[in-house]
């Protein structure tokens, strides 16, 4: 197969869909790669890197869409890539498509297979590909909900960690997933003042062994939300459920009951978010107030560390990238049904139930 790569061109996005190192083993494994120019360029990589791997640098993503039969990237589609792709194409990347109906109308209508890399699941529930990015923007949203509690950042003015005689900052995470337990012990590890809130008991009592109870563990309902949320000075939104929009566990009323110049990191959002104040942001303009919160609302967060990012992502998803070239998408998806899961939109049809109900679509069960 033909696999080629592009340029991001998503705002503030500086990840890349291939390293060199995958070059390398696509190439060893009898495929031709074309990587458009400059593609890698922020996230660390040069074209010369990619051309000793032994790929073939194009000028123009048009040539790469053109001529590939896998398109692998990082993020979904943005408006001017839409006529690029081709009937029958692989896009394999982030798409996100509960959050992204524009997007999902132009794979289903443009006869695009979409393979998801957030809905490849394993049999225990948890998501190979979204687990890397979701260990990166956990620890980002702390150092993130740090710089904007700083005064001269519009914050509350108030240091997470504390210092002798004065206590630390509260830290409230919503999600008991990758992105909240990453929060939660980068928090911790800061010394602020931790509260993880999760539905589920025995996350809730392995989260409580791991750290010693040095994490403080609420079940979720309205009642307990309501009340660590209005005590919070950082508030991080860690909700996910494969493919499908994120719920608003937060309200408005909630958020109000926060004390002026506090902050929330809604990681949640390219889901929709978990926050009923929140709304999508760019690295450009990451933030705004809302009912005197400060609301950071990034919808690729760990495109602002692109060289971290990449390799961590690059790790996790060529496996399946070489599953896919080497056997065909069918045969692959046939023998690993992790495969399959992250199978979005095949031949026109939508053939992932979260996502279809999310968006009120119709829902084809994939047959392959």
């Amino acid at each position: 197969m033909i696999t080629g790569t592009v340029k991001e061109i998503k705002i503030g996005e500086n990840r890349v869909g291939l390293t060199p190192q995958g070059v390398n083993a696509l190439v060893k494994a009898g495929h031709k790669v074309l990587v458009e120019a400059n593609a890698g360029r922020n996230s660390g990589f040069s074209d010369d890197e990619y051309r000793k791997e032994g790929a073939t640098i194009v000028e123009r993503a048009q040539e790469v869409y053109a001529e590939s039969d896998i398109v692998v990237k990082v993020k979904e589609p943005q408006k001017s890539e839409f006529n690029l792709l081709m009937e029958n194409q692989i896009l394999f990347t982030y798409l996100h498509l509960a959050a992204e109906p524009e997007v999902a109308k132009m794979l289903l209508e443009r006869k695009i297979t979409g393979v998801a890399y957030e809905t490849i699941e394993l049999v225990d529930g948890s998501t190979p590909l979204l687990a890397p990015m979701s260990e990166v923007a956990g620890r980002m949203s702390i150092q993130i909900g740090m710089h904007y509690l700083e005064k001269t950042n519009g914050g509350f003015g108030k240091l997470l960690s504390g210092v002798p005689g004065v206590l630390p900052a509260k830290v409230t995470i919503i999600g008991t997933g990758v992105v909240g337990i990453n929060a939660a012990k980068t928090a911790m590890g800061i010394g602020a003042d931790v509260t993880i809130i999760g539905r589920n008991p025995a996350q809730l009592r392995m989260i409580d062994d791991t750290f010693g109870g040095r994490i403080k563990t609420l079940f979720s309902n309205a009642y307990n939300i309501e009340k660590a949320v209005s005590e919070s000075d950082l508030l991080v939104g860690a909700v996910y459920l494969t493919g499908e929009s994120a719920p608003k566990l937060v309200t408005r009323a909630m958020v109000k009951k926060m004390r002026t110049g506090s902050v929330i990191v809604d990681v949640a959002i390219d889901q929709g978010g978990c926050i009923e104040t929140s709304k999508p942001t760019s690295h450009q303009n990451p933030i705004y107030v809302e009912e005197g919160v400060t609301h950071y609302c990034v919808t690729n967060m760990p495109g602002a560390v692109p060289n971290t990012s990449t390799l961590a992502l690059a790790n996790a998803t060529l496996p399946y990238l070489l599953k896919i070239a080497n056997q065909g998408l069918e045969n692959a998806a046939k023998k690993d049904p992790s495969i399959s899961k992250g199978i979005n939109t095949y031949r026109g049809m939508l053939t992932n139930k979260g996502v279809a109900e999310s968006l009120k679509i119709r829902y084809d069960e994939l047959k392959l």
